[in-house]
């Protein structure tokens, strides 16, 4: 069976990616990543697949996966109809081991990383820890949300109950996803040319798919619509620019590619909870605590 590689974009101003979801069940999606995925769920029960690991899990299951290890849960609805939750938090390889190497009060973190390459299961009271950090994470800004990633790396490598799921010999080779440069370099044409109009057909050919394939496509791999991405990107650049520029907002929604202010205003009140004026105020108001 092949796995989809997934394409992974860090959360607006960090270097790692974390991720709440909610779900009537988790289906079965095999995929891999070049990242580091620390994965909790709750709430629910079913199968576990990890390289060449298969096993039921259940509620608090927290697990540790290394860099290109093939990976899903799948399991039904739950009988309350309630939803399943799972926290992912995912972390670049080279960012990673960089931090680590270049840091010595995080080397004990050295053999939990290698261990990881064959996935970790950490114990339950290791888990119930690992809620309240995620918890927390969630709640917080950045640079509180990276203090809570070394939290939680460190509580695992503290866990001597952790076991190794996926046996040793195992090495997935089959990563040929004939659609991953060229999905790759449509990505890379977004991040180049988000501030100006794009248009799905465009992209589609340039991924050599039709339009409702690409469409459909790009949100299997990527979590979200097109314009939900792109969006994404515009707002994180109008953050920066509400910060760090005093131009007025119809100036920037202009550099950011929106069509009109409202739409502008809309879509930023969407992502950030806030208008763009609220948002510029809040931020003057903090500078002068």
């Amino acid at each position: 069976m092949r796995a989809m590689c997934e394409k992974v974009i860090p959360n607006t101003n960090s270097s790692w990616r974390y991720c709440k979801y909610q779900l009537d069940y988790i289906p079965f999606n095999w995929h891999y990543h070049p990242e580091f995925e620390v994965c909790l769920t709750l709430n629910s029960q079913g199968v576990c697949h990890i390289g060449d690991y298969i096993a039921p899990y259940d509620e608090l299951d927290l697990v540790l996966l290394g860099p290109d290890l093939p990976h899903t849960w799948q399991s039904t609805p739950n009988q309350d109809q309630s939803n399943q939750v799972v926290h992912v938090a995912q972390i670049p390889k080279q960012w990673l081991f960089q931090l680590v190497d270049s840091h010595p009060e995080l080397h004990s973190l050295e053999g939990l990383l290698l261990d990881s390459y064959q996935g970790l299961k950490f114990s339950k009271a290791c888990a119930r820890h690992a809620k309240s950090y995620f918890e927390e994470i969630e709640l917080s800004e950045p640079f509180e949300q990276y203090l809570g990633l070394l939290k939680l790396l460190r509580l695992m490598s503290q866990d001597n109950s952790a076991l190794s799921l996926s046996s040793s010999g195992f090495r997935y080779t089959d990563r040929t996803d004939p659609s991953k440069d060229k999905f790759d370099k449509v990505i890379e044409y977004i991040y180049q040319y988000y501030t100006e109009p794009l248009y799905a057909e465009q992209l589609a050919k340039m991924a050599h798919m039709s339009t409702n394939h690409f469409h459909r496509f790009f949100k299997k791999r990527m979590e979200r619509t097109l314009t939900e991405f792109i969006n994404q990107l515009r707002i994180g650049k109008a953050c920066k620019l509400l910060i760090n520029t005093n131009r007025s907002i119809t100036a920037i929604s202009d550099q950011c590619g929106f069509k009109n202010a409202s739409n502008f205003n809309r879509r930023f009140l969407t992502l950030k909870g806030s208008t763009p004026s609220q948002f510029r105020k809040r931020l003057k108001q903090k500078s002068l605590i």
